[in-house]
């Protein structure tokens, strides 16, 4: 998917923009499919639990996801090596997805939710970011992406910003309790742990940056009008 997208899709865009939008493709391919298909595997297990082993199910979707972190950490290598945040997320998502898938054999359960929480915006997000990178030259892609800001900004804040603490902290909760004593190891639990809540302050961080940002533009406009 992404190799069509550079070589066909987006063939006519710059060498500059080509690797991103290829990224994007193969996001839009994973992220909303991704939260779809976890969210139908979790509902499919009646034994859910953090403790849980994995379904037959559940691990197709953990390699899925596996397939997509893998090809987007290429990209990243590839044109962007300096981009070191993106590439030890990538890094560090794929290590929690395959000792789950392959190590463990328990805790799906865990992992799906928070990879749904992650995707559920994804769609938006992708919009939005290839609305960003056409907005310099292209009018409507700049109203794209103004009016796709907002929405997509207080949706991105609510889950990483408290649906997913919630939801670590009942992780954590259960763990460190010894729910899961004798089925996850403890260096898989705790490393998933931090990941996710390495993973989480990122994206507060982002989040709250894009934030604002755009309250500062909202104020630079407000000035121009008013003068």
């Amino acid at each position: 998917i992404y190799l069509i997208g550079y070589f066909l899709i987006f063939r006519k865009q710059t060498l500059k923009i080509r690797p991103e939008f290829s990224s994007c493709l193969i996001s839009l391919f994973h992220g909303t499919p991704a939260a779809i298909l976890g969210f139908a595997a979790l509902l499919s297990d009646s034994h859910r639990g953090f403790a849980a082993p994995n379904t037959a199910f559940q691990k197709l979707v953990l390699d899925y996801s596996a397939a997509y972190f893998l090809t987007d950490l290429l990209h990243y290598v590839f044109f962007y090596p300096s981009d070191v945040l993106y590439i030890a997320h990538h890094v560090a998502t794929l290590f929690v997805v395959l000792t789950c898938r392959h190590a463990v054999s328990h805790g799906a359960f865990a992992v799906l939710v928070l990879l749904v929480l992650a995707e559920v915006t994804s769609a938006c997000q992708n919009a939005w970011t290839i609305a960003g990178a056409r907005k310099g030259e292209d009018a409507r892609a700049r109203r794209v992406h103004d009016a796709l800001s907002p929405p997509f900004y207080a949706a991105y804040s609510v889950v990483r910003g408290f649906v997913g603490p919630y939801f670590v902290y009942r992780m954590i909760v259960f763990y460190v309790s010894g729910g899961a004593r004798g089925l996850v190891p403890v260096w898989a639990w705790a490393s998933w742990v931090l990941v996710v809540v390495m993973a989480i302050g990122v994206s507060i961080m982002w989040i709250s940056n894009l934030w604002v940002q755009f309250f500062r533009e909202r104020r630079g406009k407000l000035e121009e009008k008013i003068r």
